[in-house]
């Protein structure tokens, strides 16, 4: 069985939690949560990071730093994680979802402008496949209209967009350490601000509405409760192993875009034979191999052609279903505009294995499958 995905290990993590539990610290913001933000705050160029439980708990700080409340919007794409929208629905506001661009999965920027009201308090991006959205276009939407613009980079660490690092265009960034995604601690995220007047609250927000971390400093002689917040700290543990991938970021990096390419330049003929669409990414625009995909003609020959490759022991997956098609996007928010793509271009879609340590004789064998399904189709 060639799995769909494996978590990333380089081979050391072990002995950094090793270091960890030695050090008896085990609790958020430790040596190892320094070195893992101070690498992302020297590496991305942002003002700050944090490292939260998961990208989820970071888009909940980024809600909450937004002031988002009962009565306001959040625009999004439907094509999306539960999290991106939840994060906001738990805050009260009403989430509305516009249509994509299906040449890269992103949001539609034109269908952002349609979509803002004077109740319009956030713009959520979300990197797809760590593909940049059009954030030129985007970011210019957000400065007129004078609202937040945050960045779901979950899938984005490394990948940047016109020489910046996803997450450090908007106000504020969030990245995802799941074990799904390139750099993992098996649960975990980041949250970048990358606007210093966010800083010291986010900071309370992230010690559970204290000022802890000005205790900390020998800033204050006592912590209270300052504010609303949450327990949005990341284990040493796991900034430990979190730690480890991060030094090895580049070659990890490396080897998922060789094969990313491989699949690309073995897939073209199918393409041009217009039985598939491959992943495009415009110019400007550096991607990080988060995923490669493949869009079929239709939701059942996509279906047909999942089936095929389990059974040739190839562990091949869909993706998102459309929040507004789902029953909590019906209650906590609606889709703005028309669907034109959202639906039809996800159910078309198919994910195929890729993962650090995934061989070159691997893709091959994945892409002779694909082949034999075309041509007995």
């Amino acid at each position: 069985m060639i799995p769909f995905n494996i978590p990333c290990v380089t081979g050391k993590e072990s002995v950094a939690i090793q270091q960890a539990i030695t050090a008896q610290k085990l609790s958020g913001n430790g040596s190892f949560g320094n070195k893992s933000c101070t690498w992302l705050e020297k590496n991305l160029s942002c003002e700050r990071a944090m490292l939260t439980p998961s990208c989820t708990a970071a888009l909940e700080m980024t809600a909450i730093l937004a002031n988002v409340g009962p009565g306001d919007e959040v625009i999004m794409p439907s094509y999306t994680f539960v999290s991106t929208a939840n994060a906001f629905a738990l805050r009260g506001a009403t989430i509305r979802f516009v249509d994509i661009d299906p040449t890269t999965m992103n949001i539609d920027p034109v269908a952002v402008e349609a979509a803002i009201t004077d109740k319009t308090k956030a713009i959520v991006v979300v990197h797809y496949a760590g593909v940049a959205c059009d954030m030129d276009h985007i970011l210019q939407i957000a400065e007129e209209h004078d609202i937040f613009l945050i960045e779901d980079a979950a899938q984005g660490l490394m990948s940047t967009y016109k020489g910046k690092a996803l997450g450090t265009i908007g106000h504020m960034g969030t990245i995802s350490f799941h074990e799904t995604k390139n750099y993992t601690c098996g649960e975990g995220g980041a949250l970048l601000l990358n606007d210093s007047e966010l800083i010291e609250r986010a900071e309370i927000l992230q010690e559970k509405g204290t000022n802890r971390s000005q205790f900390i400093r020998g800033q204050v002689d006592k912590y209270t409760w300052r504010d609303v917040g949450s327990s949005y700290l990341l284990s040493e543990l796991n900034a430990a192993y979190l730690s480890v991938q991060l030094d090895h970021a580049e070659e990890i990096n490396e080897q998922r875009l060789a094969r990313w390419e491989d699949y690309n330049q073995a897939l073209k003929p199918l393409m041009e034979d217009g039985e598939i669409v491959l992943p495009h990414i415009p110019d400007e625009h550096v991607h990080n191999a988060h995923m490669f995909y493949i869009k079929a003609d239709s939701e059942a020959t996509r279906n047909e052609l999942m089936d095929y490759l389990r059974d040739q022991e190839i562990m091949a997956v869909s993706h998102y279903v459309p929040l507004h098609s789902s029953v909590a996007g019906n209650k906590y928010g609606k889709f703005i505009g028309e669907d034109t793509y959202t639906s039809v271009e996800s159910a078309k879609l198919l994910r195929l294995p890729l993962y650090y340590g995934l061989k070159e004789e691997d893709v091959a064998y994945v892409v002779k499958a694909i082949q034999q399904f075309f041509d007995f189709k």
